[in-house]
């Protein structure tokens, strides 16, 4: 599946690391994929707040924020879904990368993250799944505005 299926604008990702953890190469790594593959990348450095995060994701209208998370930091993720919707960001698409525990990954998923990439996803996968994505928040955009 190429960008040009999904939309005349390439999407917009937003990708950072929220909470304590500095540990950034992984991201940095992912964010490479994903502007070699076409789409804008907004890049934060470690440590992020969620308010920050949000902010930004408004500002840079993006379509998918992907977070990386080394330790525990993906626990953060509830309290971003809820920011994001408050915010009138409800059709942005969040991500998970890295080392993401199974027993905790059902709470990402019922708190609204789309999907959990962890150790090991090869590129084709990370981006093909941010670019799907990316496409489902335009359409629930358009839809939004239309309504």
């Amino acid at each position: 599946m190429t960008l040009a299926q999904h939309d005349s604008f390439p999407p917009r990702v937003l990708v950072t690391k929220i909470g304590f953890d500095g540990h950034d190469r992984g991201s940095r790594i992912v964010a490479s994929f994903l502007r070699d593959a076409g789409m804008e990348v907004i890049y934060t450095p470690p440590w992020q707040e969620i308010s920050q995060v949000v902010r930004l994701a408004l500002e840079e209208d993006v379509d998918v924020v992907g977070v990386s998370s080394l330790s525990t930091d993906h626990l953060l993720m509830p309290k971003l879904m809820k920011a994001l919707d408050e915010a009138g960001l409800g059709h942005v698409k969040v991500v998970v990368g890295g080392i993401v525990p199974d027993e905790d990954e059902a709470l990402l998923m019922d708190a609204g993250v789309s999907k959990v990439f962890h150790p090991g996803v090869g590129r084709e996968e990370i981006v093909g799944g941010v670019a799907e994505y990316a496409a489902q928040a335009r359409q629930l955009r358009s839809e939004e505005l239309v309504t």
